[in-house]
């Protein structure tokens, strides 16, 4: 936990959380141990949502489906969403969801690596959310941000690693020590890049709230 489990308890109180099919979606991840973003970071994305109005979408890291459903649902406008996955036993279940749903006409999944996906990708997107194997995070960077309009947003998440990124390199297990070298060279990049504006928010597992500059 981020915060104080005292503070972040208290805020789950507020939350209004989701309601009928897109709830139960949640208590199936939940339940099979798939990762999705959690109640905090929902009503983060739920606020950029109503502010921003983008139309168009780019999720790097689909899983199930659930973060492209809650951002269709959620979205004041009409929208449209690029996502892409590779773990191919997932992209099943996703493609079962957006029919579940009735969203598959405003669904496009790109199945693969995302980085070389990312590469092959043209248009620009109002906002571009990064969910998926966090030390590739910094990989993705540079085709993200080409891929963003002036103004566009780039969420990242889960970039705290439950506390372990203001560990001491020692401290970090082993076989985590690559990821986290990757992910604090990531958030010195998005931080002291010219080109965009970032703020690092310590809710859920972390988010970084990266905008790109108008030139």
């Amino acid at each position: 936990m981020i915060v104080n489990e005292r503070f972040s308890a208290y805020i789950d109180t507020l939350n209004t959380g989701n309601s009928g099919e897109l709830y139960e979606l949640e208590k199936e991840a939940i339940a099979t141990y798939v990762p999705i973003i959690r109640s905090e970071t929902q009503n983060f994305i739920k606020t950029i949502l109503n502010l921003k109005k983008p139309t168009a979408i780019l999720e790097v890291g689909t899983a199930i489906g659930f973060s492209a459903v809650f951002m269709i649902k959620n979205n004041p406008v009409d929208c449209h969403i690029t996502t892409i996955e590779n773990y191919e036993k997932r992209i099943p279940i996703a493609k079962a969801n957006f029919e579940r749903f009735k969203v598959s006409d405003r669904v496009t999944l790109l199945e693969g690596d995302a980085a070389d996906i990312l590469k092959e990708l043209d248009g620009q997107f109002d906002l571009i959310f990064m969910d998926a194997a966090k030390g590739q995070y910094i990989k993705f960077y540079d085709d993200c941000k080409r891929l963003l309009k002036p103004n566009g947003i780039l969420l990242s998440d889960n970039i705290l690693q439950e506390g372990d990124i203001i560990e001491s390199h020692y401290t970090i297990e082993r076989r985590n020590r690559t990821i986290y070298h990757r992910m604090r060279d990531y958030l010195r990049l998005l931080t002291h890049d010219d080109d965009v504006t970032t703020s690092i928010v310590p809710i859920g597992d972390g988010v970084a709230f990266t905008v790109l500059k108008e030139k």
